[in-house]
């Protein structure tokens, strides 16, 4: 038995039960169908059987001499399931032909055809209508018992039934054939894939010949195992980055005080050993809180606040933060904002110092630094503008990765372990907004954070 939760088997009983379902319409139409067109002609053959019979009662002397030759009625009928009365006013049989021995039925007078079915449990169906003869009203009634009607469409309806059956059987099976033909291509690619592991990300799906569906998929899972092979080659690439990162300080840390211990030392050297030491502890404290940070901006918690956050106000404060460190590399800061984002305030303004502090950094003594906004759309453009050394094309795609340091451009905040820009790029990320970089000999640097004016996070 097929398992129920097998494609294979849901396609072929969803094809069972449509064929079924199909099938079933077409039996019911034609069962119908051909009960009307019975019905219809029983119908017919009773009002001609009323026409002859008026044709045999006009051509009689009278009703007496007819009754006195029953035989010729009955011989006309031919059959047992025919009947036929003649009554007069009163409703008095004067001629009868009922060899099943059906009751009389009373039905009203009419001069018009009708038709009727048997009253109570006789299955039976009745044409009648009066005319006078010599003076007198007689009515006339033919019927038909409806016992071989019924049996013969009683047996049309269970061949329907068998069709139906044998039809929805059928239909499953040929759908399981077929499903199983179909999902060949299906079972090719899971076998391919299977194939796949975290040492073999290189490899890609080759499904040449298969239909548009499978290319389709195929070339969506060689995008995806793209992505992933990107994803895990920036998490080699950051985890050797961090190493070194990491190894640096403690190396510093490992060396000094191994020399320090060699031999004995005046408080005067220990201190300055402990104080070069601190030095190093906080470097890796920076280091690791900046990684902390990524990881927060990067999986962040849906109750980060957010508020709508004048950007002039922040520049304004920032400018006055850094206004010190500007001064004395003979540069100003010159602040051209405006405008309004919602956003979280904090992580807004630690991107904003990261890329001033770059600028700072980075820039050219005695050159201004520009801070302006552009509008575009439903977007918002903050630019942190500097004249230092220029970004080779190389290096551009990569200034905002972890770890990443070129020369001169990137390495981000001092002391924050060259992710100062992986962290600008994070905040942007989480606000579902971007941030770039152009660099040109004659326009000088320029960053750009693109944040949307209203968020919907």
């Amino acid at each position: 038995m097929p398992a129920l939760n097998s494609l294979a088997t849901r396609l072929s009983l969803l094809f069972a039960l449509v064929s079924t379902l199909l099938l079933g319409s077409i039996g019911t139409y034609l069962y119908h169908s051909l009960t009307r067109e019975i019905a219809w002609r029983d119908d017919q053959m009773l009002h001609g059987r009323l026409e002859r019979m008026e044709a045999l009662l006009d051509d009689s002397e009278s009703i007496a001499m007819l009754h006195q030759r029953p035989q010729l009625y009955a011989n006309m009928l031919g059959n047992r399931d025919s009947l036929l009365w003649v009554l007069d006013s009163e409703g008095k049989v004067l001629i009868e032909v009922n060899p099943s021995n059906v009751p009389v039925p009373e039905l009203p007078m009419t001069p018009s055809v009708r038709f009727s079915d048997m009253p109570e449990s006789i299955q039976a169906r009745l044409a009648w209508h009066t005319l006078e003869q010599d003076g007198q009203p007689l009515t006339l009634v033919a019927g038909k018992l409806l016992n071989e009607r019924n049996q013969m469409l009683a047996a049309y309806r269970l061949k329907l039934w068998v069709a139906l059956v044998t039809g929805a059987l059928l239909a499953f099976l040929l759908g399981w054939g077929v499903s199983r033909q179909g999902l060949q291509p299906l079972r090719r690619l899971a076998e391919q894939t299977n194939r796949i592991d975290i040492r073999q990300l290189d490899r890609r799906l080759n499904v040449a010949g298969e239909t548009e569906e499978i290319n389709r998929l195929s070339q969506g899972l060689n995008r995806m195992l793209g992505r992933l092979e990107e994803g895990f080659s920036q998490l080699s690439r950051h985890s050797a980055d961090m190493a070194h990162e990491l190894r640096t300080p403690l190396t510093n840390l490992l060396g000094q005080t191994q020399h320090t211990l060699r031999r004995e030392r005046s408080n005067l050297e220990y201190r300055q050993v402990l104080e070069s030491n601190i030095e190093e502890y906080e470097r890796l404290s920076r280091m690791i809180d900046s990684l902390l940070f990524l990881a927060r901006t990067e999986s962040p918690s849906s109750d980060i606040p957010k508020e709508r956050v004048d950007i002039r106000e922040l520049v304004t404060q920032l400018c006055d933060y850094f206004e010190g460190m500007a001064e004395d590399d003979n540069r100003t800061l010159i602040n051209h904002t405006s405008g309004s984002v919602l956003a979280n305030c904090d992580l807004l303004r630690t991107a904003l110092a990261n890329l001033i502090a770059n600028a700072l950094r980075h820039g050219r003594s005695g050159t201004p630094i520009r801070i302006y906004t552009k509008n575009v759309e439903n977007q918002i453009e903050l630019h942190i503008h500097n004249h230092g050394p220029v970004i080779s094309p190389g290096d551009l795609p990569r200034v905002f990765e972890r770890f990443y340091r070129c020369d001169p451009a990137r390495s981000g905040v001092a002391g924050s372990g060259g992710l100062g820009l992986a962290i600008v790029r994070s905040i942007a990320q989480w606000h579902k907004g971007d941030v770039r970089v152009e660099s040109d000999a004659e326009k000088g640097t320029t960053f750009t954070l693109l944040l949307s004016i209203n968020d919907t996070h």
